[in-house]
């Protein structure tokens, strides 16, 4: 499903969705995120069932779950993740902003929240270590997302982008990004969007591979989640 040319609602006035005939970085980024993504995929196998299991065991089904996301020039996309939440989430979501006027404050401007009352005792630890992104690899497989892209967001999020969303849908979304390795959940939401944009703008190769290493060095903090 591809949002429209001039979605209002999503994108803002005078966004023009679909111009571009190629996600940023073309062949060669395509290349590098199938070539990455098959070795971390095989790698991370043994890992992922792992993960898989325990939630099966600890919460029950399903272990992985997919959340609508916008991608390219638009198109909306199934981003899968380990689930880290209770089954009824946003029942859960809902009842404690309604009665938590402080929380519901910080939702509306970060669409996060701390405490988040949603998240499992194994889910806060595969968070912290970004282990509960590690799906998103057959993500990248399948053309939805690059190795480093912008955050991926939701479709009622992307209007916060203003100006910025013309960057944003000009890639795919990352696995990891600049954002990731910049500050991570410790910077504040405007400054992800300006981060995301700068990346999109000065994309290079070489920043990618950084990036890649960069992103390595930010999991193994283990001080916010991603």
């Amino acid at each position: 499903m591809t949002i429209s040319a001039f979605d209002m609602n999503s994108h803002g006035p005078g966004i023009r969705v679909g111009q571009n005939r190629r996600p940023l970085g073309g062949r060669s980024k395509r290349m590098m995120d199938v070539t990455v993504a098959s070795i971390a995929l095989v790698l991370a196998a043994p890992v992922m069932l792992a993960i898989a299991l325990l939630i099966l065991l600890t919460d029950g089904a399903p272990a992985i779950f997919s959340h609508t996301r916008v991608g390219f020039n638009g198109k909306r996309f199934s981003c899968y993740k380990f689930r880290t939440m209770v089954a009824n989430s946003e029942q859960v979501l809902a009842e404690y902003l309604a009665t938590n006027p402080e929380a519901a404050k910080e939702w509306e401007q970060n669409w996060k929240i701390r405490n988040d009352p949603r998240i499992t005792f194994l889910g806060h630890i595969l968070r912290k270590s970004s282990l509960d992104e590690l799906p998103q690899l057959i993500n990248v497989l399948r053309g939805d997302m690059s190795c480093v892209g912008p955050r991926p967001v939701v479709p009622n999020e992307l209007q916060r982008y203003g100006a910025c969303a013309i960057d944003y849908l000009r890639a795919r979304p990352g696995l990891t990004g600049l954002w990731q390795v910049t500050g991570r959940d410790a910077i504040d939401y405007p400054s992800r969007v300006n981060i995301d944009s700068r990346y999109v703008r000065n994309w290079s190769m070489w920043a990618d591979v950084i990036i890649l290493l960069r992103t390595i060095f930010a999991v193994m903090k283990f001080d916010h989640a991603s």
